[in-house]
């Protein structure tokens, strides 16, 4: 019993290949021993991933530079031996919170319009409705399925019916603070409360509007590195 075990023992490491039908077997299950890859380094702006790319730091090769959305930039090279490849740093933007198709009371509504949003034109249009918007009047909403009027204070002492503006052109911080961030339509609305939401109007089109500032930027920034050939990017 002993020897048979010792003899299956040794065995096992033996591995011996036939063909069959034209095609190749083996006596044991093969496992393939994978070529390592590298996780990338996660980084929250732009200026990062750039000072990473510039400073050569892991690799001298050509990299791939693909952004991937307005929040994600990625860095990775060529595909390896085994269709893997190396991904040597993930830019991921950080943002303020804005949750749009959901009804803030106008206070923090207020707040957010100043905190996450760039100032515009349309943007203290909608502080000034919010900020002096009456409690009281909420039931004169008027709606006539596009456009909306509230009584909302008009002078020191005075009130008055104020036209709120519809489709209103934002521009929330919705990728990386180094570029622009892209203006877009947006439906605003008001109900009792008194509360307000914006609901998006373009589509998604914005999402491409950012991810082209986003490579505009690596472009300029990298413009050595594209131009000796050892980056290249995609969006």
């Amino acid at each position: 019993m002993i020897k048979e075990a010792i003899q299956y023992i040794v065995g096992l490491g033996n591995v011996s290949t036939f063909k069959e039908n034209g095609q190749v077997y083996s006596s044991q299950q093969l496992h393939l021993l994978k070529e390592a890859t590298a996780r990338a380094l996660e980084v929250r702006s732009l200026s990062g991933l750039v000072e990473y790319l510039k400073s050569g730091f892991d690799v001298q090769d050509t990299m791939m530079v693909h952004v991937s959305s307005p929040t994600e930039v990625l860095a990775f090279s060529s595909l390896n031996s085994n269709e893997n490849r190396n991904e040597y740093i993930q830019a991921t933007a950080m943002l303020p919170s804005f949750t749009f198709d959901r009804y803030y009371d106008s206070e923090n509504f207020n707040i957010k319009l100043q905190s996450a949003f760039v100032k515009n034109e349309d943007r203290d249009i909608m502080l000034k409705v919010v900020g002096n918007i009456k409690e009281e009047s909420v039931q004169t909403v008027g709606d006539d399925g596009v456009s909306q009027s509230v009584v909302a204070k008009t002078g020191v002492a005075s009130v008055g019916n104020v036209l709120v503006p519809n489709p209103v052109v934002l521009a929330p911080y919705r990728t990386f603070v180094e570029v622009q961030q892209p203006e877009s339509d947006f439906i605003f609305r008001m109900q009792k409360g008194p509360q307000c939401a914006l609901f998006e109007a373009d589509g998604g089109a914005w999402k491409l509007n950012a991810m082209n500032n986003i490579k505009t930027y690596l472009q300029e920034a990298l413009a050595t590195e594209i131009e000796a050939g050892k980056i290249i990017i995609i969006a």
